[in-house]
């Protein structure tokens, strides 16, 4: 039965899609395709596109320009509150007794209990702080110190209040056991004491003369009419349980308000997009159990355990146009990778079980895709059909990629009928749109389209910017160039190259920065012609199949 539940639990949880860091065309546009070719044809899971970056000017026209709206971001995929099982425990509320409460904990089996108000943690109690109540509990005012309600201390008792108003607190005054002789019980009793009593009718109206505020009549005694009467005069209560004394005299204490003993400084809570390595490190540094868990509003939702991260699920994810761990999104390995959708070599990342893994030597991920659809016999809507169309042409610079294939040419012209495009005027507009970069900073335009990879103890980054127009191309090296070697030694890289490329001359100009990456482009293109602060590669378009291969001939000469 409960595995059945457990099953069922992760069959509800969504299906993570998406590509990699700074995510270009073909990443946000095949994760959007996918995750509805998988809802389609997949009803148990439910599929979700996102995106480990900001999207680029060009993504962001393809989408706009097919009413798509903007995958949301994830930065991070490692594991989080949300994905432990969390203890749906009720708050509790500061009026709470602690006889209440620990019946409230048995039945539950809770160790500690949040108290809230107006769905806000407002204190914690414990088992062991009612224990410690109970131990601490020895002076004769200790239960007025904690100011209790009348009702309160009747309901604790088992017993009725037959005389005055039970919504008072017992905040002045002894707990007595009136039993002695009337003259020698007056030595003891003062105002606003509360005394545990049986029958004796002149004991009660002699404490009741000397000031007590509350009368508990024990064993089922009654209190007379002269008694409530002379009890209505002073304004005292009277509570009658069929408790003895002895029971009377114990279970009182268990009156006490959660509010009286709570703990209220410094409570740790844990919000449920929190990771669970920062949670992890906070549990190691308290005494405490359980931990009170809030929504994004701080509202209260539950608690969890230490015992609670042993069974963390991790989150589940299909990744496109990716396979490697320095451009997937953070802490991937704590997640559970169940496809991979790509068109690169073959990366760093690693499963713990086998997958169903796509890659294919085709310019695009959105040309894998699109023969999936075919595959499948799924209709492909007109708005899909232009992200996978404009994803094609992204990814092969309309087709002068030297990583371009007849694959692609084909989808590329099939995916242009169902959106009803021209590809060449559409290319045209989308790569305007992408090298419009007049309001973005330095930054932005360096890391719009930047990968890092690694070989052996070598680490470098490549970004591209690609354009139609060669003025433009020159516009953005003259802001690019200054920074180069500013980010050169940022993420653990020694070097940092940028391509600017031509795609109407089929071209690329690339920049660098790095105390060898000189030597590196030496090695690698020994023939291309230098410029200002770069090489000319004539005849280079193509990241993926002609820079970082050279690089990866170079390094192992170098």
């Amino acid at each position: 039965m409960e595995k059945r539940k457990k099953k069922a639990m992760q069959s509800e949880r969504n299906i993570i899609v998406i590509g990699h860091k700074n995510p270009d065309t073909d990443s946000i546009c095949s994760a959007i395709a996918y995750a509805q070719l998988k809802n389609l044809t997949t009803h148990s899971h439910h599929y979700v596109p996102m995106r480990a970056g900001e999207i680029s000017q060009e993504t962001k026209y393809v989408l706009d320009r097919f009413n798509m709206p903007v995958p949301e971001y994830l930065g991070d995929i490692g594991a989080q509150v949300c994905d432990m099982e969390i203890r749906r425990t009720p708050g509790a509320p500061k009026e709470m007794t602690i006889k209440k409460a620990w019946d409230f904990m048995g039945k539950t089996d809770a160790v500690t209990l949040p108290i809230t108000e107006n769905d806000h943690v407002i204190g914690l109690i414990t088992k062991g702080d009612i224990a410690k109540t109970f131990m601490e509990a020895e002076d004769s005012n200790f239960l007025s110190s904690m100011k209790p309600r009348y009702q309160d201390i009747a309901e604790t008792l088992s017993g009725t209040i037959v005389c005055g108003n039970g919504e008072q607190h017992f905040e002045q005054g002894k707990v007595l056991v009136g039993a002695a002789m009337v003259e020698r019980m007056l030595q003891y009793v003062q105002p606003g004491d509360l005394m545990i009593m049986v029958d004796r009718v002149e004991n009660q109206l002699a404490a009741l003369g000397k000031g007590a505020k509350a009368l508990i009549l024990c064993l089922d005694a009654k209190a007379s009419d002269e008694v409530i009467a002379k009890a209505e005069e002073t304004g005292a209560v009277i509570i009658e349980t069929t408790l003895d004394t002895f029971a009377a005299s114990m279970e009182i204490y268990k009156s006490v308000p959660l509010e009286s003993i709570m703990i209220q400084d410094d409570i740790m809570t844990f919000k449920t997009d929190d990771y669970t390595d920062k949670v992890r490190a906070a549990m190691a540094s308290t005494r405490h159990r359980a931990f009170p868990v809030v929504d994004d509003k701080d509202r209260y939702v539950g608690t969890i355990s230490r015992r609670n991260l042993l069974g963390i699920q991790k989150k589940r994810a299909i990744l496109v146009d990716h396979n490697e761990t320095s451009q997937a999104v953070d802490n991937i390995n704590e997640a559970e990778i169940l496809e991979i959708i790509d068109h690169h070599r073959l990366g760093t990342l690693q499963t713990l079980q086998p997958i169903y893994f796509v890659n294919q030597p085709v310019g695009c991920t959105a040309t894998i895709l699109y023969e999936m659809f075919v595959e499948k016999g799924i209709e492909i809507e007109p708005a899909i059909a232009g992200l996978l169309c404009a994803a094609v042409i992204s990814d092969t610079l309309m087709f002068r990629s030297p990583t371009c294939t007849l694959k692609d040419k084909m989808a590329a012209g099939a995916l242009a009928l169902l959106a009803d495009i021209d590809i060449e005027s559409f290319a045209t507009e989308m790569f305007e749109a992408g090298s419009d970069l007049a309001n973005k900073s330095e930054e932005e335009i360096f890391y719009q389209d930047y990968k890092k990879f690694t070989f052996g103890n070598t680490s470098f980054g490549v970004g591209q910017i690609s354009s139609m127009s060669v003025d433009e191309l020159q516009v953005i090296k003259q802001r690019i160039q200054p920074l180069l070697q500013h980010e050169c030694g940022k993420n653990g890289v020694s070097m940092v190259f940028f391509l600017l490329t031509d795609i109407r001359n089929s071209s690329s100009e690339m920049l660098y920065a790095g105390e060898r990456a000189e030597e590196l482009a030496d090695i690698a293109f020994k023939d291309a012609p230098k410029t200002d602060g770069g090489y000319e590669l004539k005849g280079v378009l193509s990241r993926k199949k002609q820079l970082i291969p050279a690089f990866m001939r170079a390094i192992n000469l170098m």
